[in-house]
């Protein structure tokens, strides 16, 4: 198979769709918005998702600054020689759980910036109010162009680029199964992501669903049945997300208690690889592992070297001859 849209990689990666589409590389600032959850505020609960940090999962986001102030200091960060255009991923917490005018001017600071390619904003199915979608729909009106442009990358060719920016949403599935998504305290049925998804659909709104590789007690079955069910769904993007077992979570408590066990490497690289020949060609490959924080990261603890990950992944595929979609039902 050729893998030049992939750019030699034996999946969609989120690179190559980036470059594929805007001509370059973009590069990811996550911020912290300040908000809340309704697994944290007793709404549904107190104590949040049993995997999920005190962070909220937004640990890499610079705090107690406003978005601009954020989005200033990891510009700063970057050599603008490598790159001057970046992806705003409000990460931390529920991000589309607050006041409807406070997430207008947060998501709208941020698209307004003027190295600013788009934004993905990190939330709950169950969190994704008529008021919400409205304001989704408006937004995406005032700045999501669909205008394409020609550009030159050599003395013979070019490529069509996309203009103007883009709006994604990001929700956190997990698992389709019922039985653990209680165990985990997800808080909703998978109906709710049924609608969710709809509601995204209408409005064309692009979205990537979140799951979890490893979930106690799923067997490898469980998680392929995860990953059919959503690649029928035809989303923009997947996130193929490692269990990370971290500190100060009701999962650190029960993994010291010995009730369940994590994935070694080779498991792993195994499973993802069997995930991605599941998932249609077309999906963008958002992730392919995780990145938890090291400083509260409890297990696994080869996950830390990312870069190691990958590169056995990549080999491994290349010796299986496998790649995405070689077994999906398009």
């Amino acid at each position: 198979m050729d893998f030049t849209n992939w750019l030699g990689k034996p999946y969609n990666s989120l690179n190559a769709y980036l470059k594929n589409t805007y001509g370059e590389k973009l590069y990811k600032i996550a911020v912290d918005a300040g908000l809340t959850c309704p697994n944290r505020d007793g709404k549904l609960g107190t104590r949040g998702c049993i995997f999920c940090s005190k962070g909220g999962s937004g640990d890499f986001a610079v705090k107690g600054k406003s978005v601009t102030e954020q989005i200033k200091a990891g510009v700063e960060k970057f050599d603008k020689k490598i790159g001057n255009k970046f992806i705003i991923y409000f990460q931390a917490f529920t991000n589309t759980y607050g006041d409807i005018e406070y997430l207008r001017r947060i998501w709208t600071e941020a698209l307004s910036h003027k190295d600013v390619a788009g934004i993905s904003i990190a939330t709950r199915p169950d969190c994704l109010s008529d008021e919400v979608i409205g304001l989704l729909r408006e937004l995406k009106i005032e700045f999501c162009s669909s205008s394409v442009k020609n550009i030159p990358v050599s003395e013979t060719d070019s490529i069509d680029v996309a203009e103007g920016k883009f709006i994604w949403i990001e929700l956190g599935l997990q698992t389709i199964h019922e039985k653990t998504a209680e165990y985990i305290r997800r808080g909703y049925p998978l109906a709710v992501y049924d609608d969710a998804v709809k509601k995204l659909d209408d409005i064309g709104i692009p979205y990537i669903t979140h799951i979890i590789l490893g979930l106690p007690f799923e067997t490898k079955d469980m998680m392929l049945e995860t990953i059919r069910y959503v690649n029928s769904k035809k989303p923009f993007g997947i996130k193929l997300q490692l269990l990370h077992v971290l500190e100060d979570t009701d999962l650190a408590d029960e993994y010291r208690c010995g009730m369940f066990e994590v994935l070694d490497l080779e498991s792993y690289i195994s499973l993802v690889i069997e995930c991605l020949e599941n998932i249609n060609p077309e999906v963008v490959i958002h992730r392919v592992t995780g990145d938890g924080p090291k400083k509260i990261l409890i297990a696994p603890t080869w996950s830390g070297d990312k870069k190691k990950v990958l590169n056995t992944l990549h080999k491994r595929m290349k010796e299986l001859g496998a790649y995405q979609g070689k077994f999906c039902k398009r």
